[in-house]
């Protein structure tokens, strides 16, 4: 039995090794292949690994470029061809107009009458609102800004008028020029008695609406706002009623520019005033700075000479209630006053100076149209002082709509702009600015500068350098000796 199994099992186990010879043959001889290196995987692609970048640095924002140091740039702060047309647009025939037109209103006393159109307020500021209507160019939007007057005893509804030249940038910045309309005799709420008004302040009324003609032949970037203010002589409530309502609204005014006797006589110096509450360390402080530099570019001869205060001693004017909610505020005036012609009848069209008060206007079109015409206002740069004394990283993120960039670091007693620093825009955004007084403390500031080389405004300057009270100990030991 068990030779018969025997024999069974042989011939089973030959079947088998039969059938699959084959197989275990092409086994071995594939595994010999492969041991010679002569069998191998067909090639995979390559997928390349990613390299990490490096981190930005603490603060950087989005959008800068790399980091370069001390640039160069042919992007600086010019005369703008087309802003000088502007400029050389403006009329001494249309100066004297306006102003004659307002005079003959009588007196616009904030209680004199409303119902006629020859005489009184109610008749000079139905005027002044179809004037900007007139000479707006079909941009220009106006309305009234009502509110109630009551002053000493007297009531009355005033009105601001405003006219909005809107712009069509990507921000919402707003420039305020702005100038009262209103007038008084010898009693300021006598709305019987002739008030002239000539040149406080129907010089500056014109100043407006020749600058609202001029300018709304272009488009802007930011919104203009010229508003002929109700009230001054009431204790700036035409000023106030605006300006809380702005504060209230965050309304992003970038600038406001009051224009209050203006006009000039014969034989008063070829200059302006410029009033600039704490002048060297204020938002105003740095509009006044501003517009003494735009002014110096388009009208070298006929000088801004700033005064680090809010107004004339014991004396206020309509942009003293912008100061009060913290925004950007100047006042701006003739040379010389004449103290005799203060709230007389002898303020007449008459006595102006009207090449003087073309150039004062002209002052305001290029100021304005730089301010409204640049880029916006850049976001405030991130600043980071470097191992490296008197040296500073700046850090901030770029504008498409920029060309270049001036940057200032202001001595912080300085009363004036320093020489600046200029960084093309394809280069900003990540800068580092060698060369600084490490004992010095500066207000930094930068502002967008558009391929014609108009200038925008400045950024809220940022203090660095030396502490404070160590520069302050220092400037009152070089005032002692």
């Amino acid at each position: 039995m068990d030779n018969i199994n025997s024999q069974n099992c042989d011939r089973k186990g030959g079947k088998l090794l039969g059938r699959y010879k084959f197989q275990i043959l092409l086994a071995l001889l594939l595994l010999g292949l492969s041991a010679c290196g002569l069998l191998q995987e067909p090639p995979q692609p390559v997928i390349p690994t990613p390299i990490p970048t490096a981190p930005p640095l603490p603060g950087l924002p989005a959008g800068s470029g790399e980091q370069v140091t001390d640039p160069v740039s042919d992007i600086v702060p010019n005369i703008d061809p087309d802003t000088t047309e502007l400029v050389n647009a403006v009329s001494q025939q249309q100066l004297m107009a306006y102003v004659q037109t307002l005079e003959s209103f009588g007196t616009r006393n904030s209680f004199s009458a409303v119902d006629r159109d020859d005489f009184g307020i109610g008749g000079a500021r139905r005027w002044i609102l179809n004037e900007f209507e007139r000479v707006g160019n079909g941009r220009i939007q106006v309305h009234f800004d009502d509110f109630n007057l009551s002053y000493r005893g007297f009531s009355a509804e005033q009105r601001n008028v405003v006219a909005t030249l809107p712009g069509k940038g990507p921000g919402d910045g707003v420039i305020i020029v702005m100038a009262h309309y209103d007038t008084r005799p010898e009693s300021v709420t006598d709305g019987f008695t002739r008030s002239t008004g000539a040149n406080d302040n129907g010089s500056g009324v014109a100043l407006l609406l020749e600058t609202a003609r001029i300018l709304s032949s272009r488009e802007w970037n930011q919104t203009i706002m010229f508003i002929a203010m109700a009230a001054e002589e009431q204790e700036t409530a035409g000023a106030r009623h605006f300006a809380q309502n702005a504060f209230l609204d965050n309304m992003n005014v970038l600038a406001v520019i009051n224009y209050d006797a203006i006009g000039g006589r014969a034989g008063i110096h070829q200059s302006v005033r410029l009033f600039a509450e704490n002048l060297h360390q204020s938002v105003s402080g740095a509009l006044g700075r501003y517009y003494d530099y735009i002014a110096g570019l388009y009208l070298p001869t006929f000088p801004v000479n700033i005064r680090n205060a809010l107004d004339r001693e014991g004396r206020w004017g309509d942009h003293r209630e912008f100061v009060k909610v913290g925004m950007p505020a100047v006042r701006v005036m003739e040379s010389e006053e004449d103290y005799d012609l203060l709230n007389s009848i002898l303020d007449t069209w008459s006595l102006i100076d009207y090449s003087y008060h073309q150039k004062a206007v002209q002052l305001n079109v290029a100021v304005v149209a730089n301010a409204a015409g640049a880029p916006p206002p850049p976001v405030a740069p991130t600043i980071v002082a470097m191992a490296d004394p008197g040296s500073y990283l700046l850090t901030w993120p770029v504008d498409p709509s920029a060309a270049g960039y001036a940057i200032s670091f202001r001595p912080i007693n300085s009363t004036v702009y320093p020489p600046f620093r200029f960084v093309r825009a394809d280069m900003a955004g990540n800068v580092v600015l060698t060369g600084y007084d490490p004992a010095q403390t500066y207000a930094v500031s930068i502002a967008s500068l558009d391929q014609n080389g108009r200038l925008g405004l400045f950024t809220t300057e940022q203090i660095v350098g030396a502490p404070r009270e160590e520069q302050e100990l220092s400037v009152s030991l070089e005032t002692d000796e």
